[in-house]
């Protein structure tokens, strides 16, 4: 997938920081009229959302997606549950493994593909300690450092 053709509407960049991502994985929503809209205009936050299971299905909780002003009685409420469109079998696995093993579902994107449709990138994470998070800050500070004495020497 080309990187260029997509149109991203928001991003969750945190996430990484709070979270060892060890898979992720691309997901379609059930998406309003004037959610769509609402998208199409830039106006969403992912940060504070993360997906669960309700009823044997993945949900989007938490995103907020901002009314949209030209849509007057027909608008849709900001941070109502979004189901998440996966195939059976990858429903199943996500929702065992986030049951079983402690997986978290925590929303990374969420952009526009090439052909136009609202596209979700999740990822299946664990959590980090504080401990873990100094560390990675560490690993990306010498990788910073060592890339400024190579500069200089050269």
């Amino acid at each position: 997938m080309a990187a260029g053709t997509q149109t991203l509407v928001a991003q969750n960049r945190k996430a990484r920081h709070n979270y060892f991502i060890e898979e992720s994985l691309e997901a379609g929503l059930a998406l309003q009229g004037t959610e769509v809209k609402s998208l199409r205009q830039g106006r969403a936050s992912i940060i504070e959302a993360y997906a669960a299971e309700q009823d044997g299905e993945i949900y989007l909780l938490n995103a907020q997606i901002p009314k949209y002003e030209a849509a007057n009685r027909f608008n849709h409420e900001p941070k109502r549950p979004r189901k998440l469109l996966l195939h059976r079998r990858e429903a199943n696995r996500l929702i065992g493994l986030t049951k079983r093993e402690g997986y978290t579902l925590v929303p990374l994107r969420l952009y526009f593909n090439e052909r136009g449709i609202a596209k979700l990138e999740l990822g299946l994470a664990k959590g980090k300690r504080q401990v873990d998070k100094r560390e990675t800050e560490k690993k990306r500070d010498w990788q910073r450092e060592k890339a400024r004495l190579m500069r200089e020497k050269a």
